[in-house]
């Protein structure tokens, strides 16, 4: 939920990240963007640009949508239904001038993730690597399931098949649950599938008729040369 609107595309998936690995890099629920615009941007993997439709005006509409953005999880079967809400800061602090990106317009601007988010991104840290990232910055399927897949390696002991379906609750929300959706999720994830497979070749998952079958692998930090 968010008063701007719901963050979407590569952008807000990349800053999470980034969030997140600073968070748990530096233990401080605080995070200071750069000296610079152009440097945080750089960042992101993103190449600083004005106007009404330029690279700056884009990153501060979706961090605009992420900082006033709650995540809710829910857990519903038969007999009992959990909800939790998370609130993912407590504070930001953002300094914007996009006629000159190179200067230090973002002294000092800072983001305070809130108790409950912090909490979780570092106890539970996903092992991911920024630079894949930004490899995948052009598909936010293949930017999903990138996280996904490595987050399951990280504590996996032994193979596991995840069904379609299942797959599609977590990562298909754009999808129409209906024979072609269910279809053009497949298709979509195939194709992300060997875009991330070149990234992280050791990564040991293999589609099947009824959905991806996954072993035990190393995780992808620190692997990349």
């Amino acid at each position: 939920n968010s008063l701007s609107g719901i963050p979407f595309g590569t952008v807000p998936r990349i800053l999470l990240a980034w969030m997140t690995t600073e968070a748990v890099r530096t233990k401080s629920p605080e995070l200071i963007l750069g000296d610079s615009l152009s440097d945080f941007m750089r960042e992101l993997g993103m190449v600083p640009t004005g106007g009404r439709w330029g690279s700056i005006t884009r990153l501060k509409d979706q961090v605009n949508r992420l900082t006033q953005s709650t995540i809710q999880l829910v857990r519903d079967t038969e007999n009992r239904t959990q909800v939790k809400n998370i609130l993912l800061f407590d504070e930001s602090d953002l300094w914007w001038e996009p006629q000159k990106p190179s200067q230090a317009a973002l002294w000092k601007s800072t983001l305070t993730l809130s108790r409950s988010f912090f909490e979780e991104v570092t106890t539970n840290p996903v092992p991911i690597d920024m630079r894949a990232l930004k490899a995948l910055r052009q598909s936010p399927m293949a930017l999903d399931l990138y996280v996904w897949l490595t987050y399951r390696v990280s504590y996996l002991k032994k193979p596991v098949a995840v069904p379609w379906e299942a797959l599609r609750r977590q990562l298909g929300a754009g999808y129409d649950d209906t024979k072609q959706g269910r279809y053009e999720f497949k298709q979509s994830v195939l194709q992300a599938m060997r875009k991330v497979l070149t990234i992280y070749p050791d990564a040991k998952v293999q589609p099947s008729e009824i959905g991806l079958l996954i072993r035990p692998s190393p995780t992808h930090v620190g692997r990349r040369k």
